[in-house]
């Protein structure tokens, strides 16, 4: 072939079919309107011998769609944490054919509101609303106007929209059956809320749903919760200060840290007190932060399955964007996405 770019005829040509059943076959519809397998292949590989390129303008005029994602976030594409999400998100938006914008508001509302108004210029297909931490969020007017679902965030208020978000209830359960394996039935201590759900930092949703799953597993096995210390940020800091202030008192058996980065805290106070991790003191915390396999023992920890969340993001508003389309009543769910046990070497059994 010539340098000039190859048309949907000069595939139909190659093929030995219609430039309608090629059309088709490339849509995706060929199966729909029963063209034969064997039509359909000499189809596909004629478009990929010959290097075929459908024009996107043309495909988005005539079928009323961009094939592309709006993805706007809060600070998630500059966190190495959540970077991930943005990855699984890309992954599978190129799955279905789809591009991706992405755009950050660094949390303020002009900005945001901005964005918002930018992709529905650029007639996205639909908007993935994400946070870097798991929170409630009010749901901007802009949202509702298409297809968009929440990412890591749920809404405040009754909405119309489907969020995904980790399974930090069931990550809390996972957690307490791990000391309980091991033989943890007394000395249990928190660090970073509790040990009410109601003890946690503001707008610390992951907090509350973690405190619940530990707490019902315990109270299940009849085992009680020693004590529990917020910490006002889960930052090193607050859990070293708070881990200290704990062992001037007593000395715990093991420790449910809140977050890793709150555990890092934790790890330095009981090396304060001439505590070793898990002979004296066994941890365990969530999130999988690359902290937890730098610290020595490294911290077996619930992990945050943020590439998951990224992907089941795009997969869900892709079926939204169907719904839209065939003008269905939104089905708003919370789409709960499960966060692996990462065992190492922090929880020791119980003598």
């Amino acid at each position: 072939m010539s340098s000039r770019r190859v048309t949907l005829s000069d595939v139909a040509e190659h093929a030995g079919v219609s430039r309608t059943t090629a059309s088709l076959v490339l849509a995706g519809r060929g199966r729909e309107l029963r063209i034969s397998q064997s039509v359909a292949q000499r189809v596909l590989d004629s478009a990929n011998e010959l290097g075929y390129r459908p024009n996107i303008v043309s495909v988005g005029l005539r079928t009323g769609t961009t094939r592309t994602i709006g993805f706007v976030s809060d600070t998630v594409a500059t966190t190495r944490l959540a970077g991930d999400m943005i990855k699984g998100a890309l992954e599978a938006a190129r799955e279905q054919g789809m591009m991706l914008f992405i755009g950050e508001t660094e949390g303020e509302a002009d900005l945001e509101r901005g964005l918002l108004q930018a992709m529905h210029d650029r007639q996205v297909d639909g908007i993935i609303f994400a946070s870097m931490f798991t929170r409630a969020v009010e749901v901007p007017a802009a949202l509702t106007s298409g297809p968009a679902v929440l990412l890591n965030a749920v809404p405040k208020g009754p909405s119309t929209l489907s969020a995904i978000v980790p399974d930090e209830i069931e990550a809390g359960r996972a957690a307490a059956r791990v000391l309980l394996d091991a033989g943890h039935r007394d000395g249990i201590h928190l660090i970073g809320a509790g040990p009410r759900v109601r003890d946690v930092p503001p707008d610390a949703l992951a907090g509350i749903e973690r405190l619940t799953g530990i707490r019902e597993v315990l109270a299940a096995a009849k085992v009680k919760i020693a004590s529990g210390r917020v910490c006002a940020d889960w930052q090193p800091e607050y859990g070293y200060q708070a881990t200290r202030e704990l062992l001037e008192h007593t000395r715990p058996n093991a420790l449910i840290c809140l977050n890793d980065r709150i555990a890092v805290g934790a790890y330095q106070a009981l090396d304060d007190f001439s505590l070793k991790v898990p002979a004296d003191v066994s941890v365990i915390s969530f999130d999988d932060h690359s902290v937890a396999t730098w610290i020595r023992p490294q911290l077996t920890t619930i992990a945050l399955p943020h590439y998951e969340l990224g992907r089941k993001a795009v997969d869900v508003l892709f079926t939204e964007i169907e719904r839209h389309r065939a003008a269905s009543t939104p089905e708003s769910q919370v789409h709960r996405v499960p966060m692996p046990v990462r065992i190492r070497d922090s929880v020791a059994p119980r003598a």
